[in-house]
């Protein structure tokens, strides 16, 4: 195989979907000489063009012996293409398979780097099945460009120093900022820092720059002298655990598989920007307050204990509280834009509609006709059956009047039932299904009434 980095996980940018490329890992961790050796893997993540391959050519110079030490880099995953959730992905991965993740940062440690470390390292943590005491190894500060060795050596020592205050939990720190160093602290094993000074401008300038060692800062080399045996050293190499179990290299490749599996699919949530959540919360929140307005304004007109109001009386005044609610959510100031909050104001509409259908109906069993629709429609349905029945009888029918009183029996048969569902609140699908009865037996007698007026209305018209 001819010497050279090996992609592994590409990730399609269309749908931001995640790959892994089984047969090249395969080819590295299933080669005969190393699949059944204990692996160490070191990992280099951090923003994009930041020198994250250009450390890892040197580390590769110092592996002058065979050992089975996997050396992975994040190159292109935290670039301009890239969301939220392809960078806290791709850092999540490296965290989970390393047994070291070098974190590369530019000049200083900043808040939101740490609030970054923060969201990366609990969405793989989500990822565990099980979620140990410390799920991850050892974690490295790689602090590049570093300015300020007057008050900070350069090197391990200033590092642990400089990290130490920077990790530092206190009592008059914000909450959140105390949440941030905490949750760092308590996924991690280990956690160190190295500051490294500026490799020199034509490291940093030159395009014809391939890695000459006579360009590279003499300070930095110096350096690096500390650094990559700080890293490489096989007194110092760790080999990668899980569940305390070490790891082989064939074992870490049904690892790795495992793992992009459970980032292909739909069961972990999607992390977003701080921006994003800020103005999720921002929107919702307006949300809230328009739909506990109009859910006020409604109770004065038809909750609780007011009386029953007309259903045109009601429908006027949602139609006057919906468009208040909807003024109070556009003239909230929020975030996001205003596409972004289209999709908040749309939700909004439909939950209003959705609480209007709850007020109608509260207003509706405040009906007394409503309320008692079924047992008088079931009543006088008996009284017409029995003085039918009589009738038919009366004429000699006996046949459809013994039909008429069967009739009635079920009408008293339904009555009784319904009195019972309505006392008890059980069976309630049936006294649905006797109310659904009882309307279209109204509904029709009502059409048959309207027609007898009709055609008694006609012959007068036309007589006249």
């Amino acid at each position: 195989m001819v010497p050279g980095p090996v992609q592994i996980v590409t990730v399609c940018k269309e749908d931001h979907s995640f790959a892994l490329d089984t047969e090249a890992l395969g080819r590295i961790l299933l080669a005969p000489e190393i699949r059944d050796k204990h692996v160490v893997v070191l990992s280099v993540a951090g923003a994009f063009r930041k020198g994250k391959s250009f450390l890892l050519d040197f580390m590769l110079r110092y592996m002058y012996r065979t050992v089975a030490v996997l050396l992975m880099d994040t190159q292109g995953a935290f670039d301009n293409q890239s969301t939220v959730k392809d960078c806290a992905t791709i850092f999540a991965l490296s965290t989970m398979t390393s047994s070291m993740q070098i974190y590369n940062l530019s000049q200083n440690i900043q808040e939101d780097d740490l609030q970054q470390l923060q969201l990366f390292t609990e969405y793989g943590r989500l990822a565990l099945d099980e979620i140990f005491q410390k799920p991850f190894q050892s974690l490295m500060f790689l602090i590049r460009d570093w300015s300020f060795p007057y008050e900070y050596n350069y090197g391990l020592k200033g590092g642990k120093e400089f990290l130490e205050k920077r990790l530092q939990v206190k009592d008059a720190q914000h909450e959140e900022l105390q949440t941030v160093r905490e949750h760092i602290h308590s996924c991690f094993t280990d956690i160190s820092c190295f500051l490294l000074p500026h490799p020199g401008l034509k490291v940093a300038t030159s395009p014809s720059f391939e890695g000459q060692l006579y360009d590279v800062a003499p300070e930095f080399k110096e350096q690096l002298r500390s650094l990559i045996p700080a890293l490489l050293h096989p007194d110092n190499l760790a080999d990668k655990e899980i569940n305390s179990n070490k790891v082989t290299c064939r074992g870490l490749l049904e690892f790795f598989k495992a793992y992009i599996k459970i980032y292909q699919g739909e069961d972990l949530p999607h992390p977003k920007s701080m921006l994003q959540a800020t103005a999720e919360a921002n929107n919702l929140a307006a949300v809230a307050t328009a739909k506990d307005q109009y859910y006020k304004n409604m109770e004065r007109v038809c909750g609780g204990d007011v009386p029953y109001v007309s259903q045109d009386s009601l429908d006027e005044k949602h139609n006057f509280f919906f468009t208040e609610a909807l003024h109070s959510f556009s003239s909230t100031k929020k975030m996001g834009g205003t596409e972004f909050c289209e999709r908040y104001l749309h939700q909004l509409e439909i939950e209003l509609q959705e609480m209007l259908q709850s007020f109608t109906k509260h207003n509706q069993s405040k009906n007394l006709f409503s309320a008692f629709r079924t047992p008088a429609v079931l009543f006088v349905l008996v009284c017409f059956l029995y003085v039918l029945s009589g009738l038919l009888l009366f004429i000699g029918l006996s046949t459809i009047a013994f039909t008429c009183d069967c009739l009635v029996g079920l009408a008293m048969v339904a009555m009784l039932t319904w009195a019972f569902i309505r006392y008890s609140g059980q069976y309630r699908s049936v006294g649905g299904a006797i109310d659904q009865a009882a309307g279209v037996i109204l509904e029709q007698a009502t059409v048959v009434v309207n027609k007898s007026r009709g055609t008694n209305v006609a012959p007068k018209m036309k007589s006249s």
